[in-house]
């Protein structure tokens, strides 16, 4: 089962899908990157910030002596003044019983966890950092210091502040930073969907030349190509020009072979007509039926080298007309008109003369069993068929007797005549069915508005 089934349709799609999401991939790690370098950032400073109060208070504790007196006069923090503002400082005493606690205002009568009491283990210069509710229910980095000051005592100093704050500032950088990733994810889309349209604005050139040369509006590709798409454009060249050689090989060889056929069965229904009796009748008969299937096969192998060939187009509206006027004076003694055509700009893709011979086989099949009256009519159709080109739908309708419905399949087959009363040799219809074939088209019979038969002939056209 293959995968990426869309996407492998399309190579403009695959581009823009691979470069979208290369770059979405690089925003998102450069997201996270970033998000972490300013939460690690962030925390520094708020750390820092920690460490410059605690050493603050524990030099005016150790200059002092009397228990950090001067220590909060010399933060300069209002914050420290204001009832549960999330910043606190906290001094005990520990060689005494009673423990005396100086603290800050903004404790509100509270008290700061010990995170020895804790647990926490101290670390470099005797400093302990860690984290606990404080006296509102918020959670707080805290930052504590043992120092002896000698016959003055030993304190326990204590920093604490709510993370809350450093935890908003984290989250308003990454809301920031994913605006502007976004805004920027937006910007490659479009940039990635600009750069994929020039990238690849030489296949589509190359492609509408292609295009051109199978509706015979030019014979190579002429544009200058990038060199990564010019040897695609040389080699098309060359295919087409191999294409067109091998054809018209391939039409003399047919030719010669027909010459060569033709000229030994000549010379035997001669012979046989010098020497009448009915062994030479014989002979003269089976030649005739020889000479027919060389000249029936010959022809098919004709048109299929025909259809073959590309950049071969028919404009339909002037075939049409001109097989009308002539049917129209070759069923004149029996009073059938014929009528209707094609738009102008219709065009058939192959060969004049196979598109003359299919509508005129079944214009000349509605001629003998019309009534008074034969249409033909020429519709494009705008959904192309399976090999990516327009159909054009040829209607033949006649007013006669039509003909039952398990006898259509029948009609189209090689020989089959299924009224002797009528002239001709039973071809017609099978040689539109195999032109039609060699084209990738189609013929059917089916009930026509007018009473009649209606023959439905699809071909590639636009």
């Amino acid at each position: 089962m293959r995968r990426f089934d869309i996407a492998s349709r399309s190579l403009a799609i695959r581009l823009f899908l691979t470069a979208a999401g290369l770059s979405l991939l690089v925003l998102l790690v450069a997201s996270v990157l970033l998000t972490q370098y300013y939460r690690g950032t962030a925390e520094e400073v708020f750390e820092r910030r920690l460490d410059v109060y605690l050493r603050a208070i524990v030099a005016d504790v150790s200059q002092s002596g009397e228990e950090g007196r001067s220590g909060p006069g010399q933060l300069g923090d209002p914050a420290f003044e204001l009832a549960l503002s999330g910043w606190y400082w906290q001094i005990t005493r520990l060689d005494d019983e009673a423990h005396e606690i100086k603290a800050s205002r903004s404790l509100f009568a509270a008290k700061l966890p010990s995170l020895a009491e804790l647990g926490v283990k101290a670390g470099e210069g005797g400093r302990r950092r860690g984290g606990a509710p404080g006296p509102d229910g918020r959670m707080l980095r805290i930052v504590e210091r043992v120092i002896d000051v000698g016959d003055v005592g030993v304190y326990l100093v204590q920093v604490a502040a709510a993370t809350e704050e450093t935890e908003r500032d984290i989250a308003h950088f990454r809301l920031a930073l994913t605006v502007a990733f976004a805004l920027l994810a937006i910007a490659l889309a479009i940039a990635t969907a600009i750069q994929v349209r020039i990238g690849l604005e030489p296949l589509r050139l190359l492609r509408q030349e292609l295009g051109d040369i199978r509706r015979g509006e030019r014979e190579r590709i002429d544009s200058r190509y990038p060199k990564e798409v010019a040897p695609l454009a040389d080699e098309l060249n060359l295919l087409i020009l191999a294409n067109r050689d091998i054809v018209e090989r391939a039409r003399t060889q047919v030719g010669n072979l027909a010459h060569a056929l033709k000229t030994p069965l000549s010379v035997i229904v001669n012979e046989a007509e010098a020497e009448p009796g009915p062994l030479s009748e014989r002979i003269v008969d089976q030649a005739a039926v020889m000479r027919s299937q060389i000249t029936y096969y010959l022809d098919r192998a004709r048109a299929a080298a025909r259809a073959g060939a590309i950049g071969s187009t028919t404009e339909v509206a002037p075939v049409v007309a001109a097989l009308l006027r002539t049917f129209s004076k070759i069923y004149a003694e029996r009073g059938i008109a014929f009528s209707g055509g094609a738009a102008d700009a219709t065009r058939f893709l192959g060969e004049k003369q196979d598109l003359e011979e299919m509508i005129g086989n079944l214009l000349d099949n509605a001629g003998k069993w019309s009534g008074g009256l034969v249409t033909i009519s020429v519709v494009a159709e705008t959904a192309p068929n399976a090999a990516g080109r327009g159909v054009l739908r040829f209607c033949i309708d006649d007013d006669g007797p039509g003909l039952a419905p398990e006898l259509r399949e029948a009609a189209t087959r090689r020989g089959q005549r299924l009224d002797e009363t009528k002239p001709g040799s039973g071809l017609g219809l099978s040689i539109v069915t195999d032109l039609a074939a060699a084209y990738g088209g189609s013929l059917t019979l089916g009930a026509s508005p007018a009473g009649g038969l209606r023959a439905m002939l699809l071909l590639p056209g636009f």
